[in-house]
């Protein structure tokens, strides 16, 4: 079978993309099918429920993060072998960083040349939806939009309307329509969906979805409107699949509190000559033997009080940090290595890397992509290197103790720390609230392990 893909879109954040987007993974795979999963633009929760419903990673695909070229390499190197390729976009179809619509799913879908399914929120609507559909489908004629699935429909009536209504004056067929469920399958938070890690009962949320979308998605319609993806040869698939055989043994912190990683980013450090070593900071006692740590995004304020607990392990953070450990650290890590975190006016004690405490805002405190330049010396970027990233936040710094020069990156775009910089330095630590695509900034993997191997 050659494989095939869709892009699934909607005309918001919150219009149930994710909710169709996991449920045809899953249910799919439960058709037999081998699901590659792709999530665009930087989000860890979506492509981690992704992940778990197809039984296979979840990459990244950024226009922002990442060139065309590191776009297509990364869909049709990791994709090899996919029955089916699903691609859930982000937010709305043609919404991107300005008013042209730069980065935004749309031009996604054009680079890979895919078309798109819409998914579409009918709460309170009928006849307008169709206006909606075919809004989009002229706003750029460029873009393949084969299909639709309607959302919260709440009758019968109201689903027949609204597929008639879409049908007549667009002539895209709807494929499924999903009703309003009784249940918030997916309840939101500050960051967005809970994470599956944190979900309980995650495997029953996959087969409530499967059957949810196999008994009211068209699945055989769906796989007729996606299209064939032809071989093509990967620009970077030879030097991309090659690894170092020397390993290095590299601490990753996973569990409740720290579970953001891009797979690319791992990859990358396995390409590099890493052997991953995974390591729960919330009840293991102490580091293991390892050359260099790297401590991803998450919600330590949510394992604030089990994290704190364990101190012989913090103690240990600390002590290989004064020891000139290799220690990078995104968002949540650099949280994780703070003085400590206030909640609710209860002070819980962190790693102690830095002097600083945080606390935790109701409103985003940094939310959008970023770009930094190198100004100061640090154990992981050249100086004058210029990088792009990414950060959301809620976090906030309530107390910070240290010096100017601890802070080694200048914000081009995006808040950073305090006063527009971002990247706190201690010994062979970086910390910064900026988190990094492997595949967009490929000097990253290559600069921790050289300095892991004190090259």
């Amino acid at each position: 079978m050659q494989r095939k893909g869709i892009v699934i879109a909607g005309l918001a954040g919150g219009s149930g993309k994710s909710v169709v987007a996991v449920g045809l993974a899953a249910a799919l795979r439960r058709r037999g099918r081998r699901v590659v999963p792709f999530k665009k633009g930087p989000d860890y929760i979506d492509a981690g429920w992704l992940q778990l419903a197809a039984g296979e990673k979840c990459y990244n695909l950024d226009p922002f993060l990442m060139s065309g070229e590191a776009i297509a390499d990364s869909f049709n190197r990791r994709s090899r072998g996919a029955d089916i390729v699903i691609v859930e976009g982000n937010r709305g179809l043609f919404d991107g960083v300005n008013a042209d619509g730069g980065y935004s799913t749309a031009d996604l879908a054009l680079t890979l040349d895919l078309p798109v399914v819409l998914v579409v929120n009918c709460t309170k609507t009928t006849r307008t939806v169709a206006a909606m559909v075919l809004g989009c489908q002229m706003f750029d004629e460029r873009l393949d939009i084969r299909g639709v699935i309607l959302n919260q429909i709440a009758t019968e009536r109201q689903r027949l309307l609204v597929t008639e209504a879409v049908e007549k004056y667009t002539g895209i067929p709807v494929i499924g329509s999903v009703p309003r469920l009784k249940r918030d399958i997916f309840p939101m938070r500050h960051l967005g969906m809970v994470p599956h890690q944190e979900y309980t009962d995650s495997d029953g949320a996959l087969a409530y979805l499967a059957d949810l979308i196999a008994e009211n998605v068209d699945l055989d319609r769906l796989e007729e409107v996606m299209a064939t993806i032809p071989e093509s040869p990967s620009i970077a698939g030879a030097a991309a699949d090659k690894i170092v055989q020397a390993k290095v043994r590299i601490g990753i912190l996973q569990d409740a509190a720290f579970q953001f990683y891009y797979s690319e980013n791992l990859e990358a450090l396995e390409r590099a000559g890493a052997e991953l070593v995974y390591i729960d900071a919330m009840r293991d006692p102490a580091l293991p033997e390892i050359a260099g740590l790297y401590i991803g995004g998450g919600f330590p304020e949510t394992g604030a009080r089990e994290l704190a607990a364990n101190t012989s392990f913090r103690q240990s953070i600390r002590q290989a940090a004064d020891r000139g450990l290799p220690i990078y650290a995104e968002c949540g890590g650099l949280i994780y290595l703070g003085r400590s975190i206030i909640l609710d006016g209860e002070e819980f004690p962190l790693a102690g890397v830095f002097p600083v405490q945080f606390g935790m805002s109701k409103k985003p405190q940094a939310h959008g992509y970023t770009i930094f330049q190198v100004e100061r010396n640090n154990a992981f970027y050249a100086l004058g290197a210029e990088v792009k990233g990414h950060e959301f936040r809620y976090s906030k710094v309530l107390d910070w103790q240290g010096a100017d020069d601890q802070l080694v990156l200048k914000m081009v775009r995006g808040n950073g720390f305090a006063g527009g910089r971002d990247g706190l330095v201690y010994n062979n630590v970086l910390a910064l609230y900026t988190h990094v695509h492997a595949d967009g900034t490929p000097e990253w993997a290559e600069n921790f392990m050289r300095r892991c191997r004190h090259e």
